[in-house]
């Protein structure tokens, strides 16, 4: 199947500026170069590979910090990479940036509306800037007006719209030309429920004319609902990939069981990973283990009964079914709302 965006071994390095009292503190002019020993570097993506397959809802997963905006940033050519090549179709993104621009739609994570423009005017501007005519532009502004529940307010500035109600609008924009591909860069942060879900009906609707949209989110439930292939990211690279059910068919037993004891006790860490059902028992800080199975609270009375055995204190437990975030536990050792 044809790929809609693709990238192959991807990676972004930044270089901080110096810390404070290393040199004079003046700015390096343009093309200068700080010695090696005055800069540090920050790997914000390393070696990334995707392919995701025209008509895909396709997600980034992953905590603050992983990667997921600087790719974004990649392939709608607002973030230059280090190495590596970035395609939307048959176009590299950094080749031939005006054809690629052509077939995307971007929503960045903080709306970027010209606050000195009304709602409709926003979106007919956007519209003139593709090459739409007069009569075009006035049918898909007043349609996506409507549809995202902004006709009340299309011939109001935008400076006192609310933050949903501008994260609307910049999705409107977004989609305003039709483009081929969609980006959307942690679209529901910050939203009420009734919006968000607006934002998913209006998402699917739009997958379903054939429009790839690649989003990005650290929220479990929008990635598990909305997205038909996944890819986890952490520390700027791919972790694992798969529809949603596969990745929580991966997990070690399935469900995960987060235990406190009074002490660390090897001995019986290495007696709850005999008992039956149990797959995997890894050390956690604050002697806990995390404690995979293939059943979740007819174990927690045979790890009591060993805990009392061994003399040991069994303080807390929580039991969480499989699921993304057990995905991203098992192969990081944390939340990924840590």
């Amino acid at each position: 199947m044809d790929s809609a965006i693709r990238t192959r071994s991807l990676r972004k390095i930044y270089h901080s500026a110096p810390p404070a009292g290393a040199g004079r503190g003046d700015h390096p002019t343009s093309g200068s170069k700080r010695p090696k020993d005055a800069k540090s570097e920050i790997t914000a993506l390393d070696g990334i590979n995707l392919d995701v397959v025209s008509g895909q809802i396709f997600g980034l997963l992953g905590p603050n910090g992983a990667g997921k905006s600087t790719t974004v940033g990649i392939l709608t050519t607002r973030v230059r990479p280090t190495s590596g090549t970035a395609w939307i179709g048959e176009h590299d993104v950094w080749q031939d940036q005006t054809a690629a621009k052509r077939q995307i739609g971007v929503v960045a994570q903080r709306p970027n509306l010209d606050f000195s423009l009304t709602a409709r005017e926003i979106l007919l501007f956007h519209g003139a800037y593709f090459g739409l005519s007069s009569r075009e532009r006035t049918e898909r502004a007043t349609k996506l007006l409507d549809r995202f529940k902004l006709t009340d307010r299309a011939d109001q500035l935008v400076r006192g719209f609310s933050g949903g109600m501008m994260q609307r609008m910049s999705i409107a924009r977004a989609m305003m030309h039709d483009p081929q591909v969609l980006f959307l860069d942690e679209p529901s942060v910050g939203l009420d429920p009734q919006t968000r879900l607006l934002l998913w009906e209006i998402i699917r609707e739009y997958n379903q004319k054939g429009r790839t949209i690649l989003l990005t989110t650290h929220n479990m439930e929008e990635a598990d609902t909305l997205c038909q292939q996944l890819a986890i990211i952490d520390h700027g690279r791919i972790i694992a990939c798969g529809t949603p059910g596969e990745l929580k068919a991966s997990i070690p037993g399935g469900f995960v069981l987060r235990l406190r004891f009074g002490r660390h006790s090897p001995p019986l860490l290495e007696r709850i990973a005999t008992l039956a059902g149990v797959t995997e028992v890894r050390p956690s800080s604050d002697n806990g283990a995390d404690v995979y199975a293939d059943r979740g609270g007819s174990v927690i009375a045979e790890i009591a009964n060993a805990a009392v055995g061994l003399g040991e204190d069994l303080l807390d437990v929580h039991i969480s079914e499989p699921s993304l975030e057990n995905l991203f536990l098992h192969h990081t050792g944390r939340s990924l709302r840590e």
